[in-house]
C-alpha cells in the first residue's frame, strides 16, 4: 500500500463522513446467471443503533443478510449478525454476537464447532455486509479501504484498491462512479460508488473469472 505523509493523514482525518441517515435501495440482481431482485435497507433502532438489511432473490436463490449495529467514534461496530441463505434446496444459516465488554465474536448456527469461536474482539472491526456501508464512506471522504472483518469464525484483514473514474447507469440517469476492486484468491469483488450517495451503485462478485454476483441500483430513496 502507498505510504501517506503526515500531512495527507492529517487531511484524510479531516475529511467529512457522510451521516447516516435511513434508505431503501433497490437492485436489479444477477445470481447463478438468473436475474432477480436485491434490496438494500438502513433502519434505526434507537439508542444510537441501526439495523442494515441486504437480501438477493431469483428463483434459484434467495439470500438474506442483516446487521444491527451503532456508530462509535466515527467507526461502525457490529453488536450482531444473520447470515442466511437457500440455493437450490442447501439451506444455511449462521449467527453472530459481538460481545464488545469482553471483546470477543462468537458464532452458532450451521458453521463447524471449530469456527464457532471465540475471535478476540478489535476496535474497528466490522462484518462483511458492513463492509459495503464503510467503503462508500470512505471513498468519499478519501481514506483508504483497508479493513478487518469478521465472517465465519475468522478475522482477515481485506483492501480495496481504486481502479478509477467509470460512467454507471443507475435508474436511467449516467453518473460518473468511483470503482474500486478486491481480490481474494479466486474471488474478486469490484464496487462503484457515487458522490454523495450513501449505498453501492453497482456491486460485482466475481468468481475463477466468471460473474457471480451482480447488483445494479435501480431505485433509491
Amino acid at each position: 500500500m502507498q505510504r501517506l505523509t503526515a500531512a495527507a493523514v492529517l487531511a484524510l482525518a479531516a475529511a467529512p463522513a457522510l451521516a447516516l441517515n435511513a434508505f431503501t435501495a433497490t437492485y436489479q440482481a444477477s445470481a447463478m446467471g438468473m436475474q432477480g431482485e436485491g434490496r438494500m435497507t438502513l433502519t434505526p433502532q434507537g439508542a444510537g443503533k441501526w439495523k442494515y438489511d441486504l437480501s438477493v432473490r431469483n428463483q434459484l436463490v434467495n439470500l438474506t443478510q442483516s446487521t444491527t449495529f451503532e456508530e462509535k467514534g466515527g467507526m461502525f461496530r457490529p453488536l450482531s449478525s444473520s447470515d442466511s441463505s437457500v440455493v437450490l434446496v442447501k439451506r444455511k444459516s449462521v449467527n453472530t454476537h459481538y460481545d464488545w465488554s469482553s471483546k470477543q465474536a462468537t458464532w452458532s448456527g450451521d458453521i463447524k464447532d471449530r469456527r464457532k469461536g471465540p475471535v478476540p474482539l478489535q476496535p474497528g472491526d466490522m462484518d462483511a455486509l458492513l463492509v459495503n456501508l464503510a467503503i462508500v464512506r470512505d471513498v468519499q471522504a478519501g481514506k483508504p479501504l483497508t479493513y478487518r472483518m469478521l465472517e465465519n469464525g475468522k478475522a482477515s484483514s481485506t483492501s480495496y484498491q481504486t481502479v478509477g473514474k467509470e460512467t454507471i447507469e443507475v435508474a436511467g440517469k449516467q453518473l460518473s462512479a468511483t470503482k474500486v476492486s478486491q481480490t481474494d484468491g479466486k474471488r474478486q469483488t469490484i464496487v462503484w460508488v457515487v458522490p454523495d450517495m450513501p449505498v453501492p451503485a453497482r456491486i460485482l462478485q466475481r468468481e475463477d473469472g466468471r460473474d457471480s454476483y451482480d447488483l445494479t441500483l435501480t431505485s433509491f430513496n
